[in-house]
């Protein structure tokens, strides 16, 4: 298998610590702009007509695997696939980000949640009849109130 990044994300976040956990937590200030690399720019062809958009990217400075972690919103050890912690066997993020607006290969983003040059892996659009669905169980995230909403070191390379 062999992956190649289509682009690369630009924010304002340079380390993991301050950074929010999820586009949830994230303010409307926490704003970035994604570059599309040249060859994937008639890619981003209606693009522009989507409120939210789902980013796709390799979290290429998440720490080593680890199959038990302690989430940014617990204080408990979880199986890592219950949670949405970064230090994954394939370290994938997805990210559902606010799409302000296209600027050619350009795309300005609000609500942002990852690191400054994170590899952009796919983007596609984020639709609420489709990835909306209403559930009874969300796990120990639904008994746990959200203690936090900013990153700490917990997960980076040095961990």
């Amino acid at each position: 298998m062999q992956l190649e990044p289509i682009g690369v994300v630009h924010s304002i976040f340079t380390a993991q610590p301050g950074t929010p956990v999820q586009p949830a937590f994230a303010s409307g200030e926490d704003t970035g702009t994604v570059e599309v690399y040249e060859p994937f720019e008639e890619g981003l062809d209606d693009l522009g007509r989507f409120d939210r958009i789902w980013l796709i990217c390799w979290l290429d400075r998440s720490g080593p695997p680890r199959m038990k972690v302690v989430p940014y919103l617990d204080t408990e050890p979880r199986g890592v696939f219950a949670t949405r912690a970064p230090s994954r066997p394939n370290p994938i993020g997805l990210s559902a980000v606010r799409l302000l607006r296209r600027e050619g290969r350009f795309l300005h983003v609000a609500e942002l949640d990852l690191l400054d040059n994170t590899p952009l892996l796919d983007i596609k659009p984020y639709s609420a009849h489709i990835d909306v669905f209403h559930v009874g169980r969300e796990g120990w995230l639904g008994e746990r109130a959200q203690m936090r909403v900013e990153a700490d070191d917990r997960f980076s390379e040095d961990s």
